[in-house]
């Protein structure tokens, strides 16, 4: 059965409305012609993730998100989306929108890359941020 599951580790951190949130992104999916499997999304911090970074990927950064693709069988989105909370809220503020929205957008960014975006390179990141910013109005 088709599910999105919302978790934590090493944060104080629940997600507002979580329904609202879960029929977005499978909407999103099936916009996309895709079917959903499973998503779970780990929220975290800085460091938590930092350490997932170096263990799974050797980078020594921070980032906002890490996407693990699980996906089995064509057409279907399963995976594992770990966001760091810490820099969700630094980059609400560097990039002067809200808490809100620049968390929705991460979530979304995770979930087009299991669909098959890429951020690499210039034309690819912009495709990325025109699908992001198209289905962030759907909200």
């Amino acid at each position: 059965m088709p599910s999105v599951h919302f978790f934590t580790e090493d944060v104080e951190f629940k997600l507002p409305h979580p329904r609202k949130t879960t029929a977005w992104l499978k909407a999103s999916i099936l916009k996309e012609k895709k079917k959903l499997d499973e998503l779970n999304f780990i929220f975290c911090s800085d460091t938590y993730l930092r350490e997932i970074n170096i263990q799974y990927l050797n980078h020594t950064t921070f980032t906002d998100i890490v996407t693990f693709d699980s996906s089995e069988g064509s057409g279907l989105i399963a995976g594992d989306i770990f966001i760091s909370i810490d820099r969700v809220k630094e980059n609400s503020e560097k990039f002067e929108t809200t808490f809100d929205q620049e968390l929705h957008r991460v979530l979304i960014h995770g979930v087009l890359h299991l669909i098959g975006y890429s951020d690499k390179g210039i034309q690819k990141k912009a495709l990325m941020r025109k699908k992001e910013d198209a289905y962030l109005s759907l909200r």
